[in-house]
């Protein structure tokens, strides 16, 4: 089974080729219902409508930057434009429209701009103010602004209603041609037998129908509410907004024309806007026009575009155009409706279904066709080969039917959709857990996985930071209490003191607020509020020191560099450059020192040692080191100059504590059980990783941690040894941690998870085979990373969360092969027993009504049943799949063979010898009676055989099994409508009450099944 699904049934878990997905559709040869079997899969028709609008929006863009171009030659020639206000948007209060604000930018149109005032005219015309920003004091005025320029959300296709899902159920082929088999069954039955006897074997079959369907509709029904509020979870995304006077956080579904919006590096633009102040922009607009070249945005270009992404630097951006009237507002309602791709368990099970459903057809074909010839050699020899009646013809529509059902029973089309159950159930239960998972593929790929990368800070530590020592004027001091930084505070030169304070709130990418209850609130990266809050407690105030120098030039931290820095003007005249990062990157860039009496000094080799030794202390005791340093510049600098990168005097060095997170240690350590190596990737001191790598767990006496720029030297021979050993990496750039993600998963084949915190993560989360985002560490998390790149955002931040996605992985790679052993049992046993009995006796044992009951068993009911089986501790103490295990394993094989080979020798019994072993010979309707018996007991098997699938290696079964009402109430219902199938519906059912000692043999024949189970599993055992 493998071998034929190998080439054209496989897709990739993640960037699938539209070519792969179109491949294994074409494939699919037998299928009964297309609106359910495709309905979880990717939409390629709308995936190609987004593909032209996105080629579209490219040249509308090249044309609208070259024209705005030529437009800056003539701008001073601008003539007032025919531009006049509409009547509604003058009472409420505005002097410009919405169109003409959506043209302004979407058309980058300089002119229009130049003519309303610019930037700060758009600001007037809006009725909003750049420093308090929005007022939504008045309801009334927000529901006008509302009203005129529209809300922040995108066109959605609307949840179908309960009846749309009984439609699409009932658009099944089978049980369409059935529904017709039903009709002229009643018309013929009528006929011939009359009313109501003549219309119980059509009834039968259209009230099997309706509850096929109605029960399939609940089901998908149920399913798509889950998807539903899943995707609500998505999208939860944050950005800060300055309204009513002070900032706050606030979702982007909340912004309205005339907020002011603090955009920095990785955001998302959440709206069309315009440049109001910033540094160093670059914008990445290839999500919205393709092109993968960044713009630089400034006053000059200040043009943003919703769905772009900030590559580089921070600004403050004034939204002018929300929701559909922006190109990714129509973008995204195109995207929403291509959904997801399909998962590479989807596609394998969609494959198994075709194969099987090929199998079946032909057996479906040939049992119609032996019955028939049957019937017709049986008139031939009774001399009425030309003499036909309605009962020959009701004979001839049952075996039609018979053949149909047998391509119902036969085509697992639950396959497919019982991934998309589990993984709805399981998706569900991990958002309970902390752990939103974005891409379906990822829940099911994360259970193959064999390494996890992780980051230090914030995933196995706590996040929360605090100074705890620090190294200024050559000494060391403890400063975790308030009371020691007012003491160190008081003990250093003032002049150290203002330069320090300087340095702190002015190189910073924090801020200082003012919340709206009035109390002082840290705003920005854990690190960054823990530096703040050092320099609060030595006494400075923020507000004070930034209004005291004027911002000439702002260069954010990225991990490429390490560091950020600033250019100030100070209020004394002459410009100072501050810079802070990475300590032995930034002492490397110190040639001078502030010595203990607050002087400064050349930076000999005893302070560098000194220092050094402090830095390597301090990283010992796991602290975080970060250095400060800055230097007076030339009074020629321009903004547009680099940041100087050497000749700082070094102001001090801090040492930050974030302590590890309970249980961190545990959870590396059932990973290892588990077979998944954990390695830390991190951009900290060697020292402070490997503290913080031995305290977890992850560093052993056999394992290796390496600098980032040693193991970018090395050789690809040198990597090929090295990266197997490899627990910590320390200083990594973007590029190491892509390189070591690469390599994992092409050369070593291993299924890697990343997790990231920022958008210098992007390519080692785009690279690798799950990508987990951090919901709270990083500042970027709820826009580039978590919507873009990530897979599973752990909203926890927490590496146990982490496993716990690992085993919900796990659970639902074992639940459909679960599921998948308990419907191939049936699917073999019930085109046997109906081809071989309609082969050797001419009649086939199951009717049309009995095999869509079954079929329900096994599909619906089935897969509600085994696909939503939690996880258990078990599951943790294997090892992972891997990257090439085999879904359908020998293991189930050996169930499935086992199982179908006890079940069909019962059929088979039942029908040689039933009428002697239950006495029925002579007895009126006997062949009725024992036909009831064989459903009973086929319908048994399945039930007991289902228990069965709980475990397909531990030999006890009924562990857990009340923990799981589902199953519980799955397996109930499926006993209570049995006894009602066979003691009351037995004109519609060919049925007939059955005796209490006709019961406990069916339901012991059944029983069986358990032993025969736990036989195979002993005296069979197979390693995988």
């Amino acid at each position: 089974m493998e071998n034929l699904l190998s080439d054209n049934w496989e897709v990739q878990a993640k960037h699938s080729t539209t070519e792969a997905l179109q491949r294994w559709r074409d494939l699919c040869g037998v299928v009964k219902n297309p609106k359910r079997r495709f309905r979880f899969t990717a939409n390629l028709s709308k995936r190609y409508e987004a593909a032209a609008m996105r080629k579209t929006n490219q040249e509308k863009l090249r044309i609208a930057v070259l024209v705005s171009k030529a437009a800056f030659q003539f701008i001073q020639g601008v003539q007032p434009s025919d531009y006049t206000v509409p009547k509604e948007v003058q009472d409420a209060g505005f002097q410009i429209c919405a169109d003409e604000l959506g043209s302004i930018v979407e058309g980058h149109e300089v002119k229009k701009l130049k003519f309303h005032g610019g930037v700060s005219g758009i600001i007037q015309k809006l009725a909003t103010n750049e420093s308090t920003g929005l007022s939504t004091t008045n309801p009334e005025a927000v529901n006008r602004r509302q009203e005129l320029y529209g809300i922040n959300k995108f066109e959605e296709s609307e949840l179908k209603s309960f009846w749309v899902f009984v439609y699409e159920a009932l658009q099944d082929m089978t049980l369409m041609i059935l529904g017709v088999c039903a009709f002229v069954s009643l018309i013929v039955g009528i006929a011939t037998e009359g009313w109501p006897k003549g219309a119980h074997d059509g009834l039968g079959i259209v009230a099997s129908i309706l509850l096929v369907v109605f029960v399939t509709a609940i089901s998908d029904y149920r399913q798509s509410l889950q998807f539903k509020d899943l995707d609500k979870e998505k999208k939860k995304i944050s950005i800060q907004v300055t309204r009513n006077g002070y900032r706050q956080k606030m979702s982007i579904y909340e912004l309205l024309p005339g907020d002011i919006v603090h955009l920095s590096i990785g955001d998302q633009v959440p709206a069309d806007g315009l440049f109001l102040s910033g540094f160093s922009v670059l914008i990445d607009e290839s999500s919205l026009t393709g092109e993968s070249e960044p713009v630089v945005v400034n006053s000059e270009n200040p043009f943003l575009l919703s769905g772009t992404k900030v590559q580089d630097g921070s600004c403050k951006m004034l939204v002018v155009t929300v929701g559909m009237r922006t190109q990714w507002g129509k973008l995204m309602a195109t995207l929403s409706e291509g959904g997801d791709d399909e998962t590479p368990l989807q596609v394998k099970l969609n494959g198994v279904a075709t194969i099987i459903g090929k199998i079946g057809l032909f057996f479906a074909v040939v049992t119609f066709a032996v019955l028939v010839q049957k019937m017709v050699s049986r008139k031939w020899h009774g001399g009425t080969i030309f003499r036909w009646y309605g009962d020959d013809a009701l004979e001839l529509l049952e075996y039609f039917a018979i053949a149909v059902t047998i391509v119902v029973v036969a085509v697992p089309e639950g396959l497919p959709l019982a991934v998309t159950l589990s993984l709805a159930f399981a998706m569900k239960k991990m958002m309970n857990d902390k752990a939103l998972v974005r891409h379906l593929a990822a829940c099911e790929t994360m259970g193959s996985a064999t390494t996890i990368c992780s980051d230090k800070t914030g995933t196995l530590t706590t996040n929360h930071m605090t100074v705890v020592k620090s190294c200024i004027c050559m000494k060391v001091q403890e400063v975790n209490e308030l009371s020691n930084a007012s003491s160190l505070s008081s003990e250093l030169p003032q002049s150290v003191v203002k330069t320090l304070l300087q340095s702190i709130f002015n190189n910073t990418g924090g801020e200082v607020v003012v919340n709206e209850n009035g109390k002082r609130e840290i705003l920005g990266t854990p690190t960054e509020a823990a530096i703040l809050e050092f320099g609060l407690s030595l006494g400075g105030d923020f507000q004070a020191e930034r209004q005291a120098s004027k911002l000439l030039k702002l260069e954010p931290f990225n991990s490429t560099k390490k560091r950020m820095g600033v250019v100030l003007e100070l209020p004394e005249g002459g410009l100072r450059a501050h810079t802070k990062g990475a300590s032995e990157i930034v002492l490397a860039a110190c040639d001078k020192v502030i010595d203990s009496n607050g002087e400064v000094v050349p930076l000999d080799e005893a302070s560098i040692s000194h220092l050094n030794s402090t830095i390597d202390k301090f990283a010992s005791e796991a602290l975080r080191t970060l250095c400060l340093g800055y230097m007076d510049l030339e009074s020629g600098f321009s903004a547009k100059d680099d940041i100087p990168g050497s000749g700082y005097t070094c102001i001090g060095i801090v040492g930050i504590k974030d302590p590890v997170r309970p249980g961190v240690k545990e959870s590396v350590a059932l990973c290892r059980s588990a077979g998944v190596t954990v390695r830390m990737v991190t951009g900290d001191n060697i020292n402070t990783a490997k503290a913080i790598a031995r305290e977890c767990g992850i560093l052993t006496d056999d394992g290796i941690a390496i600098e980032g720029p040693v193991f970018r030297e090395k050789s690809l021979e040198e990597l090929l040894e090295l990266i197997p050993k490899i627990q910590v990496m320390a200083r990594s750039s973007p590029l190491d941690k892509h390189t070591l993600v690469k390599h994992l998963r092409t050369t070593f084949n291993e299924v890697v998870a990343v997790t990231g915190d920022g958008t210098n993560d992007a390519p080692a989360l785009h690279e690798a085979d799950i990508g987990l985002a951090m919901g709270i560490a990083g500042t970027e998390v709820n826009t580039i990373v978590a919507k873009e790149s990530a897979d599973v955002i752990i909203l926890d931040d927490n590496f146990s969360t982490i496993v716990t996605v690992a085993k919900w992985g796990r659970s639902v790679y074992v639940n459909i092969q679960k599921f998948v052993q308990f419907q191939l049992t049936v699917n073999v046993v019930a085109l046997i027993v109906n081809f071989s009995s309609a082969c050797l006796t001419g009649s086939a044992p199951l009717t049309a009504v009995q095999l869509l009951w079954v079929n329900m068993i096994m599909d619906t009911l089935g897969a509600l049943a085994l696909a939503t089986e939690p996880p258990n501790e078990e599951l943790m103490k294997r090892a992972p799949v891997g990257r090439k295990g085999n879904f359908i394993s020998a293991v189930m094989w050996r169930n499935i063979l086992g199982q179908s080979l006890y079940q069909f020798l019962v059929i088979w019994f039942l029908q040689r010898y039933g009428k002697t072993f239950f006495r029925l010979r002579g007895y009126p309707d006997s062949d009725l009676v024992l036909n009831t018996i064989i459903f009973n007991t086929f319908v048994f098997c399945q039930l007991f055989n289902e228990v069965n699938s709980r475990e397909m290696e531990k030999l006890d079964v009924l562990e857990g099994i009340l923990d799981n009402y589902v199953f519980v109430t799955v397996i109930g219902a499926t006993v209570f409508f049995q006894f009602i199938i066979i003691e009351y519906l037995g004109t519609f059912a060919n049925t007939i009450p059955l005796t209490f000692f006709q019961w406990v043999v069916s339901i012991l024949f059944g029983f069986f099944s358990m032993p025969i189970a736990v036989t195979l599993k002993k005296d069979f055992p197979i390693e995988n």
